[in-house]
């Protein structure tokens, strides 16, 4: 996610399948973690091999939940939220002013992108801050993982273009089985926020009903992945600066260590990601770059253990395994899929 999966960059940056982002044109997302138009043709001189690129991204992505914690630990979620789209928007606003890219046009249009804006960041990069007040980075990091299952689960009723195969159906079954699993159903949810947790899972919902909003309202229209994506979070900044002083006021001090975690949430988890990640689509395909989403939560336990000290009952990364490989085969394409 990019910062916004921050989000968000499930985002992830969740977060919605990269397969999804280059068929519906639409702009990115942390998150998702949660978690723009398709991308062009990949340019034959790349900076960095895609491989360095593809483990940049998931680095930064699944750092992202450790960022939320500790930016959550100064501030509070509506102000961690609005510095990371911030700092995510200044990235993009200066990429679309190197390139020479405007904003997209039309009141119709700015009118679906404050929708896709409210869904995929504003109300996820929030659920998530909120979440990280009660419950581990490593947890709100699993729970990132599960937006390919929510995704096919509304594709099966929204999309109807899309069906699955059993495969796919019985991978959208294993990988909830794997939810069950993290959440320890069977102690009755013992040690768990519950709060905290819901909310977590929300924001991860929260990004494929953004995604299928998009691509129902604003794929093909002939904007750039990155003037939409800048539009986008241009928006969702919007949005939080309004909310946030109602419910969170002014930070009575600065706090330097959360500051420099919510600045390295937006500037790279979800302005340098968006930028990685499409530059992957372009150049490797939606299907190998989509691979990031199974690294994010492997990334995000062991930051939270290894850095955070947060702890580890077995549950955790044995449901995470199996909510990993149900959502692997809900991307399975082959006959009748």
């Amino acid at each position: 996610m990019c910062y916004e999966i921050a989000s968000s960059i499930v985002m992830a940056m969740s977060t919605i399948s990269a397969r999804t982002r280059s068929r519906t044109h639409s702009p990115a997302t942390a998150d998702a973690t949660g978690p723009g138009p398709g991308p062009g043709p990949a340019k034959s001189r790349a900076r960095l091999d895609w491989r360095l690129r593809f483990g940049l991204l998931s680095l930064i992505w699944g750092f992202s939940f450790l960022l939320i914690k500790v930016g959550t630990e100064g501030y509070a979620p509506f102000q961690v939220t609005l510095g990371r789209l911030v700092f995510g928007t200044a990235v993009l606003v200066a990429a679309m002013a190197v390139k020479r890219e405007r904003l997209p046009r039309g009141a119709r249009l700015w009118g679906h992108m404050a929708v896709a804006a409210f869904l995929l960041n504003a109300l996820p990069f929030s659920l998530f801050a909120y979440a990280e007040l009660t419950i581990p980075s490593t947890l709100a990091g699993i729970c990132n993982a599960t937006s390919p299952l929510w995704g096919m689960a509304l594709s099966l009723v929204a999309l109807s273009e899309d069906r699955p195969s059993r495969v796919r159906v019985a991978g959208l079954g294993l990988g909830f089985l794997g939810v069950l699993t993290v959440l320890g159903v069977w102690q009755g949810f013992h040690g768990l926020d519950a709060t905290g947790t819901a909310m977590a899972l929300l924001a991860s919902l929260s990004y494929p009903v953004g995604w299928i909003y998009v691509r129902r309202t604003l794929a093909g229209t002939g904007n750039s992945h990155l003037s939409m994506t800048g539009g986008q979070l241009l928006i969702a900044t919007v949005q939080l600066a309004v909310v946030t002083p109602l419910f969170a006021g002014v930070p009575g001090h600065v706090a330097l260590v959360p500051l420099l975690a919510v600045a390295a949430l937006g500037a790279l988890g979800t302005g340098l990601a968006v930028l990685i990640q499409y530059g992957l689509v372009a150049e490797v395909g939606p299907t190998t770059a989509q691979m990031v989403t199974y690294f994010i939560p492997v990334i995000a336990t062991a930051a939270g253990v290894a850095i955070l000290g947060e702890s580890l009952r077995w549950t955790t990364p044995v449901g995470a395994v199996i909510v990993l490989a149900g959502a692997a085969l809900t991307q399975v394409r082959g006959k009748g899929a």
